[in-house]
């Protein structure tokens, strides 16, 4: 199967509602400059996955035109009504602990089988991943899920194009729903995880290069997942790879000191595993801003912890306040943010994505017409 050409990429990390509703502000940003309808290929984990599925669910349904004050840019004029409202009702809900209770109730389905049954009931119906907008260059991206396997510690890429655990092979034209998929990119251990992908017919998986478990059976008919942030948090892996410009967009919290860390050895193994995602997550991050800073790569990048000064622009539509440094200490969970946690999550990213936009990838263009998504919220 030959590979799409994809020159321009976007890679949404994972951060829980804080990244998702950070990222939502970030891509009414990108629509409005006219970098959306570009993209050739979004990259997705967890918190991220969350928006990329319902920007994918919806993409069809987003009305593409000209912007009336620039025709230079093509935009979606109905983007903010269409895709904000399902994002901001479900960053509205206890998801995490309701589910967590009714599992106290339903002892005949696993966590990450309630989490995907929230998933379809408040923002995917029920779609497949067959039932999103295949890849065509300048009109639609091609979507990626990340997870990790428990089983072959590998990134494991979910697409309508094929499913892919390098070290077993891939199945190309998978029909897992959509929520499932989402889970499993989000499902964050010990308490989200693991979603199952069951495959009925193990003989539909093909073999590639280096897949030395391809004969592993057992392997073949189940698939034992987690949060994609175990293994790249950032979801750059394939955009790194293959796009002429990246763009990311990091929710993702710094790592938290503690002081006097718990001791007891269930404490300290979270603890260990927080390290090794942050140190994972670091390197990346520290490599494609070396290449940028080479110029070996274009592109952008903009994160929740980032100090909008530091894009040096006359024009940033935002200051760095105590406000602004606060929403990366947002908390990392699948439960109800307020309407003033929302707002301002989703005011950081426009402005932060602004700023990397003009900065790094459109310079010398001016801010413009631009309005805050949420003026109740709006920073200095």
């Amino acid at each position: 199967m030959a590979q799409d050409k994809l020159k321009i990429g976007l890679a949404l990390s994972g951060g829980g509602f804080r990244a998702t509703l950070f990222h939502l502000g970030a891509l009414r940003r990108l629509n409005e400059l006219g970098w959306l309808r570009k993209l050739d290929i979004i990259t997705s984990v967890s918190g991220g996955a969350i928006i990329a599925g319902v920007l994918a669910r919806h993409w069809n349904e987003l009305s593409w035109g000209p912007d009336p004050k620039d025709p230079s840019r093509i935009v979606a004029a109905n983007f903010s009504s269409l895709i904000e409202p399902p994002i901001r009702d479900f960053c509205g809900r206890h998801i995490d602990v309701l589910t967590g209770l009714a599992g106290l109730i339903d002892h005949d389905s696993s966590f990450g089988e309630r989490i995907a049954a929230a998933y379809d009931k408040h923002l995917f119906d029920h779609w497949t991943l067959q039932q999103l907008p295949p890849f065509e260059a300048g009109k639609s991206p091609r979507f990626v899920f990340y997870a990790t396997s428990f089983q072959t510690g590998n990134s494991v890429r979910i697409s309508p194009k094929y499913l892919a655990d390098y070290r077993i092979g891939r199945i190309d034209a998978p029909n897992f729903s959509l929520a499932m998929t989402v889970a499993a990119s989000s499902a964050f251990p010990p308490l989200l995880s693991p979603v199952v992908f069951n495959i009925e017919d193990p003989s539909v998986w093909r073999e590639v290069p280096g897949a030395d478990q391809f004969r592993n059976a057992a392997l073949k008919q189940q698939l034992i997942l987690g949060d994609g942030g175990i293994y790249d948090n950032l979801g750059l892996e394939a955009v790194w790879r293959r796009c002429e410009t990246v763009l990311v967009s990091d929710g993702g919290a710094p790592m938290g000191v503690e002081s006097s860390p718990w001791t007891n050895p269930v404490s300290q193994m979270n603890r260990v595993r927080d390290i090794l995602i942050n140190q994972t997550r670091a390197l990346r991050k520290r490599q494609l801003i070396d290449e940028f800073q080479k110029q070996l790569r274009a592109g952008t990048y903009w994160g929740v912890t980032t100090q909008i000064a530091n894009y040096q622009l006359a024009d940033a539509i935002a200051h760095d306040s105590e406000r602004t440094a606060a929403q990366q200490h947002a908390r990392t969970r699948l439960d109800r943010f307020n309407d003033r946690e929302q707002g301002e999550l989703i005011n950081w990213g426009y402005a932060l994505a602004d700023a990397g936009m003009r900065a790094h990838v459109m310079t010398g263009t001016p801010v413009g017409d631009w309005h805050w998504p949420d003026t109740d919220y709006k920073f200095p």
